[in-house]
Parts: structure tokens; C-alpha cells; sequence
């Protein structure tokens, strides 16, 4: 009897507990319960700084909670063909349209985004090499100590075949730091772990400490172009359109512009 009336003031003292911290605002219901209504999203890298500066914005026009997962395109395509779960993918363009092609994404929802240039990004205040021309581009990237880059980044194939086309694949293999994400590449420079970084704008902007030295020279500028569809098994769709049709529309290109995206005439 003694542990009856125990156990019942334990309850009830958790009751009243709750009763109190969810009139204060102190307590949240458990993370399950949140997650109900919100939109999962599948988000590159190269899209982060963007989608981090909107978040707030995203969701108050749709009227719901944003879950966000950052990555590659090549990891979340992978995770896409998966069959994980998910309402929204903002990533490359090409990458869309082959999971549009395996009924993976809706066709009827994809839509551009905006593009973010490739370039060279270097350590705040650190000496400006002469990237402007292909012949002084050329030298720099023989003269860095190190050369870094994200090892499954969408433009790793592009860089790696702009060496070989500047005849310098041999000269600069020793010093090319892989790093695990974008990330991790352009926050090595800030720290002062390698020279350079060749990225997107859109991935050098956002990272404290390193700044953007200049875009690739003559034919060697290129850049990355990223959209975004609904996942063919999204039970959100309607939420899920709302939101592309908020980041394809002009309230937001400013932001987009200041975080190295910029929108595709």
C-alpha cells in the first residue's frame, strides 16, 4: 500500500510537472511528435548556405517544420535509390532528371534553382595570386603548397579533367588533399591545412575565414547548376510544391545571390 501511494504522488507530481513546464514553455513534446508535420528535405552541399540562411522564411510560408539532410548529390542520389523517405531534394539538375527517369521523383514539380560558379578559394588576407588568365591560372596552381577539394563533390570530375587539359595532372597530384565534403575542403584552408580550395562560390561564401579568389579562367569556367523536385512517395506534396515554388520565386533571389547562387536565365 505504502508503494501504491508513492508511485501515485510520483505520477502525480509528473503531471503537474508538465502541467507547469508546457504553460512556461519549457517543455517540448518528444522528437517523434515534432517531426509529424514537417517537411524532410534532401539538400546538396553546394545549396547549404542558402537553405540555412532561408530555413526560417521556408517555413513560414509553407507552415511547417523544415528537416533538413546535407550532403553530396552523389550521396543523397544514392540514398534517394535507397528508398528513403523524404519530400524534397534540391540538387544538381542532372541528377534530378536521371531519378525523374527511374519514377523516383515527380517530373511535374522540377524546377531550376539557380547556378553557383566554380572558382578558387583562399585563406582570408592571404597573398591574391593572378587567376585571370588561363597561363596565370595555370602557374598558381603549380606554385600552391597544397590543393584542396571534396572528394565526392559534383565538380571533382571537372577539376580533375581541367588538370589534365592544363598539362599539370602530373605536377599537382602530389600536393591534392581530398577532403571528405565540401565542408571539410574549405574549412581546411581557413584553418590553414592547404593553400587553396577549388569549389563552388556557392560553398566558399558561407565558411568563415576563407574567401573567393576568382572564378575559373576562359574555357576553363564552368559551373554547377542545382533544382529541385518532389520525392514520388511524398505524402506532403502539396506543402512540398508550395516550398519550390517559394525558392523559385523572386523573394528570395537576393538572399540566393548573396550565398554564390545565382539564378539560370
Amino acid at each position: 500500500m505504502a508503494r501504491l501511494k508513492t508511485f501515485e504522488r510520483s505520477i502525480a507530481g509528473t503531471i503537474v510537472a508538465t502541467t507547469v513546464a508546457s504553460l512556461f514553455g519549457l517543455w517540448t513534446p518528444p522528437a517523434a511528435a515534432q517531426d509529424n508535420n514537417a517537411l524532410h528535405l534532401f539538400v546538396s552541399n553546394g545549396m547549404k548556405g542558402s537553405m540555412e540562411a532561408l530555413r526560417a522564411e521556408c517555413e513560414k510560408e509553407v507552415g511547417r517544420r523544415l528537416a533538413i539532410q546535407f550532403g553530396s548529390t552523389a550521396s543523397l542520389k544514392q540514398r534517394i535509390e535507397a528508398g528513403e523517405a523524404l519530400d524534397v531534394t534540391i540538387i544538381t539538375i542532372e541528377a534530378i532528371d536521371d531519378l525523374i527517369k527511374k519514377a523516383l521523383l515527380m517530373s511535374a514539380t522540377r524546377t531550376a534553382i539557380g547556378r553557383s560558379e566554380l572558382g578558387v578559394g583562399i585563406r582570408a588576407g592571404a597573398s591574391r595570386l593572378d587567376i585571370r588568365s588561363v597561363a596565370t591560372f595555370r602557374q598558381a596552381l603549380r606554385q600552391a603548397p597544397s590543393i584542396t577539394y571534396p572528394q565526392d563533390g559534383a565538380s571533382r570530375g571537372y577539376i580533375e579533367h581541367m588538370f589534365e587539359r592544363l598539362g599539370i595532372a602530373d605536377d599537382v597530384k602530389a600536393k591534392i588533399i581530398l577532403a571528405p565534403g565540401s565542408g571539410a575542403a574549405t574549412e581546411s584552408v581557413a584553418a590553414g591545412k592547404a593553400a587553396m580550395v577549388l569549389t563552388l562560390f556557392s560553398e566558399i561564401v558561407p565558411t568563415h575565414g576563407v574567401e573567393i579568389l576568382g572564378p575559373f579562367p576562359g574555357e576553363y569556367q564552368s559551373d554547377i547548376r542545382f533544382g529541385a523536385a518532389t520525392s514520388a512517395q511524398s505524402k506532403q506534396a502539396e506543402a512540398a510544391r508550395a516550398l519550390i515554388a517559394f525558392l523559385a520565386g523572386p523573394k528570395v533571389t537576393a538572399v540566393l545571390k548573396a550565398k554564390g547562387i545565382d539564378r539560370l536565365r
